[in-house]
């Protein structure tokens, strides 16, 4: 069946996934860009890092999706045969 699956279901799929790893990351450390930047672009009020964790979620959210959907499209191709 994951033959079926095209080139786009599988980078939606990675990029689900590396977006949830940022989601969660941010979640838990919130002060990661202070420490692997050096710069601090908000001034330790955490409004970037709220804004990452909406961003990575609506984003995890949405490639899951579509990769669903890939997923979906080659299991009814598997099975058409």
């Amino acid at each position: 069946m994951t033959r079926n699956m095209r080139l786009r279901g599988r980078i939606e799929t990675v990029a689900a996934g590396l977006c949830g790893l940022l989601f969660l990351v941010t979640l838990v450390r919130r002060d990661w860009i202070e420490e692997v930047f050096g710069v601090d672009p908000d001034q330790h009020s955490g409004a970037l890092e709220w804004v990452i964790v909406a961003l990575a979620l609506g984003a995890t959210l949405t490639f899951s999706l579509l990769a669903r959907g890939e997923y979906r499209r080659a299991r009814r191709l598997s099975t058409a045969r």
